[in-house]
């Protein structure tokens, strides 16, 4: 039995922000937040709340400003920090209603930008995260082409919020061709990016490339090997330049960008699953160790 509910909270400059949350019956172990990427909105992780809900997971998930069923014009932001910031209220929200369970931080395509900016940019408040995972990390070259690049850059200033169509191929998505078709149908699902958002985006991604040697969390990185969307090249590049012990990049050869509804969505599954286990094992042996040293101070 999965509890579904759903609601709202305050983003930056009071905006309500949707959300929903999935509840197993009885003791929460963890929880997992989701951040979706750019034109999706939190009700595409259903293979995730399917797999991780009954093993006793909450899972948490809100639609960006701009995005789903929260308010905003379609793919705008003024600033990036609007994203941190409302993924700062989100955080605070779920520890409030959560506030013994751990909490790991998933981010998709340009959410695993978003999750990691927040991590690099507020070290103090992301220390509490139990670790980190992307899905599809949107730090290198991307599926947009240069030409709307080039008109988005050229406008950001002079006319931010001017919209094109992001030109994204719907079928590098998916290999499973019902998903696609779901996709098609999907009314909350949009294909737009501004001029502003999109200089915003790269900007972002550089920063986080030039600051990931600060990267402390421990860190999952899963790659679709045939992501024309999400080129893999990015994950790898910020991989190695992690310097944290604790990170693991797993790359399935043949998948797609929407590596939880792909054709191989149930070994992605149980690939973060194992690693959400281990890493709680790791939180329970640590725990363990500094009460041992709390009883006895002098040993």
């Amino acid at each position: 039995m999965i509890n579904h509910t759903e609601g709202t909270f305050k983003g930056v400059g009071g905006l309500e922000l949707y959300y929903q949350s999935w509840q197993p019956q009885g003791k929460v172990k963890a929880v997992l937040a989701v951040v979706h990427g750019l034109g999706a909105h939190s009700s595409r992780y259903d293979n995730v709340v399917q797999h991780l809900v009954p093993k006793q997971y909450a899972v948490y998930s809100f639609d960006l400003r701009g995005h789903g069923r929260s308010p905003g014009q379609r793919g705008y932001i003024k600033a990036w920090a609007e994203f941190r910031e409302d993924l700062q209220a989100f955080l605070k929200l779920i520890k409030i209603q959560q506030p013994e369970s751990p909490i790991f931080l998933l981010g998709h395509s340009l959410g695993s930008v978003i999750v990691l900016d927040y991590v690099l940019r507020c070290p103090q408040e992301a220390s509490t995260l139990q670790g980190v995972i992307t899905l599809a990390p949107a730090l290198g070259k991307v599926g947009v082409s240069k030409t709307r690049l080039l008109i988005g850059h050229l406008l950001s200033r002079v006319w931010p919020r001017f919209t094109l169509n992001t030109g994204m191929d719907l079928s590098a998505g998916s290999r499973d061709e019902k998903v696609i078709a779901a996709y098609a149908k999907d009314e909350l699902r949009h294909t737009l990016g501004s001029a502003r958002l999109a200089t915003e985006f790269f900007a972002t991604v550089a920063w986080v490339n030039a600051h990931a040697g600060d990267w402390q969390l421990p860190l999952l990185i899963l790659q679709g090997g045939a992501d024309r969307v999400t080129l893999p090249e990015g994950g790898e590049i910020f991989y190695q330049q992690v310097s944290c012990t604790d990170k693991q990049r797993v790359v399935y050869p043949e998948a797609y960008h929407e590596l939880q509804s792909d054709l191989n969505y149930q070994k992605v599954m149980a690939d973060l699953e194992d690693w959400l286990e281990r890493h709680l094992r790791l939180e329970t042996v640590q725990l363990a160790s500094k009460s041992s040293e709390l009883e006895f101070p002098g040993s």
